[in-house]
């Protein structure tokens, strides 16, 4: 099993900036892709950002530019640096991680950027 826990949302103004953190603990070694995704209210949980074990990243076309995703393997973490907010970008953020072919899900943190 691996649990992932989340950090760092909040409330921002439109055009400020967040970083979410997410750490994994339990067995965490093989974890593959780590990531974050979006779920705002009526909406279907989307893809944010991912990033491999040896740090190749994909982002969704929505955040580019202005999203970067990072990992630290030794401290098990991903990180997920937000700049120029829009409120749209306004929902609860998951960190997910792979591993032997199950994926694992954190709590979610709310992040509200306002207009």
């Amino acid at each position: 099993q691996v649990q992932l826990v989340e950090s760092g949302g909040g409330l921002v103004q439109s055009g400020g900036s967040l970083r979410l953190s997410c750490a994994a603990s339990g067995s965490t070694f093989s974890i593959n892709t780590m990531g974050w995704y979006r779920q705002a209210p009526g909406n279907q949980r989307e893809l944010v950002a991912t990033i491999s074990r040896i740090g190749n990243t994909n982002y969704a076309d929505f955040v580019k530019g202005r999203f970067t995703i990072s990992r630290d393997n030794a401290k098990n973490t991903v990180t997920l640096q937000m700049n120029s907010l829009k409120p749209e970008d306004t929902a609860v953020y998951y960190c997910k991680a792979a591993r032997n072919g199950r994926d694992f899900w954190g709590q979610g943190t709310q992040v509200t950027v306002s207009s």
